[in-house]
């Protein structure tokens, strides 16, 4: 669909699995706003929405991480806070539009609405429980007389945990980060109701893409297409280490 001509995806008869005349001019069309065939033009291009989706994800992303795993790492070695953990995980258990109206007039009052950094820390909260309960697991499963045998020969806590036990937890790690660049990456709600016009994430420009010639279904698969590629490629980086955290745990000592 995402190669194929306006008349190809809006012909009601003869339509195909595949493109009989490939084209680019999907992609031009997002792109440059205007493709050769079509009278019709965008206001808005690709550009401004990948950029943002781009910042917001990965910055959701990293306070998600980060905070996931320095607490769950507290939680499971120190026994700081025991209820941290079920505490964390109600932020799951209500339905989004449930709390999304105190949370717009929050997010309006301290000024973060249609900005990167107010985007960006409601992402980190809403996968942050995620981040905290997939990092637990994998710290659940190391071995504590490993970091009691670095403790003994002299390390701090901080260099038991960025020398020794982080490296352990590495394939965990680079799991917990592509789910939740992933769950980020695809968020429609959040954007749609906290973004206005200068950080609309692609999930919500590909919802604007109508004109007076109906839905553009065509340029729709195309700004699919694009959007697949981050997350593909995210996952081709850290692949060696996906299989081993995928299975992280699964066999107890």
């Amino acid at each position: 669909m995402a190669f194929k001509p306006f008349d190809e995806w809006t012909t009601g008869s003869g339509l195909t699995w595949l493109p009989q005349n490939a084209t680019l001019g999907n992609f031009e069309y997002l792109f440059y706003g205007q493709t050769e065939g079509l009278v019709v033009t965008l206001d808005r291009t690709i550009g401004g929405p990948l950029w943002a989706s781009l910042v917001t994800s990965t910055c959701g992303t990293i306070i998600a991480v980060v905070a996931g795993t320095l607490s769950s790492y507290a939680v499971v070695r120190f026994n700081i806070l025991p209820s941290l953990a079920l505490s964390v995980l109600q932020l799951r258990l209500f339905p989004p539009l449930a709390v999304m109206i105190p949370v717009m007039v929050m997010w309006a009052f301290i000024g973060g609405v249609d900005t990167w950094w107010g985007l960006s820390l409601i992402y980190g909260i809403v996968t942050l429980p995620f981040a905290f309960w997939l990092m637990k697991t994998f710290f659940d499963e190391v071995p504590i007389e490993i970091e009691e045998a670095a403790r003994v020969a002299g390390s701090s806590y901080w260099r038991v945990f960025y020398r020794i036990t982080l490296p352990i937890v590495k394939p965990g790690l680079a799991t917990c980060v592509l789910f939740v660049f992933i769950l980020n990456w695809s968020d429609y709600l959040l954007a749609l109701l906290l973004t206005q016009k200068e950080w609309v994430t692609l999930p919500v420009y590909m919802n604007t893409l109508n004109t007076a010639l109906g839905e553009m279904y065509g340029m729709k698969a195309a700004l699919g297409f694009i959007a697949a590629i981050p997350p593909i490629f995210l996952g081709l980086l850290i692949q060696k280490h996906l299989v081993r955290g995928l299975t992280f745990g699964a066999l107890k000592q």
